[in-house]
């Protein structure tokens, strides 16, 4: 999403905004109306994004507070850019743009669940990049490890220390973010390491390679557009991703592995489930 809006969404300024519904707007401090008039006739910078949380960073005078456009997906929350004349179902906030390089565009926040938010938020520094500055809604999430500038290190440390099972740690956003029920399942069977096995007894040698698998699953997913099992996971263009297709494990209980040819077994966790190969991955002493 966010590499779909960078390039339509950058240098656009903001000419009107249209709320449907207030709930959409429940992490915006204020209603609607302050909503719309800290971001009517301001300019958009480049997008980015930590965690489900992505932000538009906004335009501002010197002595103007930072300040950004903040998108929180929630459960079924999509951005979709469109042109003049289209609309969608389900829209809850409507942005319309103009763009000094490119026709006028209209941005729609869809939610079917209205788990998701807009809102307008103060930017923060970050506490371990002097200069880089993020939402305060944003400031408590840990870098993914596709940042730039994700310490490595510095994860592998406060893994160890961690008294969890490994994928409890990888679904935490404290210590790291971006990695899902979908792709931890992916990663941990790249990696052949079971999703119980204990932080504390696995090699720092074992917990690089896992970290490794997280971004060769992350880097593929991303160039197949995500993982769209219905329509609330689409892009920006309203299309699907397709990295379903290349689903190892998570969804595969009861088909054979693609390593040993062993039944990938599913098992209830945290509400949810996880799925991996128990004789590919098991709890290792």
């Amino acid at each position: 999403m966010r590499a779909g809006l960078e390039p339509a969404v950058t240098g656009a300024t903001v000419t009107s905004i249209t709320v449907f519904d207030e709930r959409s707007l429940r992490r915006h401090a204020g209603p609607s109306e302050d909503f719309v008039d800290r971001l009517e006739g301001r300019t958009m910078l480049a997008p980015r994004r930590r965690g489900k949380f992505m932000w538009i960073p906004l335009a501002h005078d010197a002595d103007g507070e930072p300040e950004a456009l903040v998108t929180h997906l929630g459960m079924s929350g999509q951005v979709l850019l469109r042109d003049r004349t289209t609309d969608d179902a389900l829209t809850r906030i409507r942005l319309e743009l103009s763009h000094p390089d490119h026709e006028p565009l209209r941005l729609n926040f869809v939610d079917q669940r209205i788990f998701g938010s807009m809102s307008v938020d103060r930017l923060v520094p970050t506490k371990d990049r002097p200069g880089e500055l993020v939402p305060s809604q944003v400031a408590h999430i840990a870098r993914d490890p596709m940042d730039e500038h994700f310490d490595d290190n510095a994860f592998l440390a406060r893994l160890a220390r961690k008294n969890t099972t490994i994928k409890r740690a990888m679904l935490d956003q404290g210590l790291i973010s971006g990695i899902g029920n979908i792709y931890a399942d992916e990663s941990l069977w790249g990696a052949r390491v079971h999703y119980d096995q204990p932080t504390a007894s696995l090699s720092r040698s074992r917990a690089k390679s896992l970290l490794a698998e997280v971004r060769a699953v992350l880097a593929q997913a991303l160039a197949e557009g995500g993982t769209s099992f219905d329509t609330q996971y689409l892009n920006v263009n309203g299309q699907s991703g397709y990295f379903a297709h290349s689903l190892k494990a998570y969804g595969q209980q009861g088909k054979p592995c693609a390593r040993c040819g062993r039944l990938i077994v599913r098992e209830t966790f945290m509400n949810r489930g996880s799925h991996f190969c128990a004789h590919c991955q098991r709890i290792r002493g």
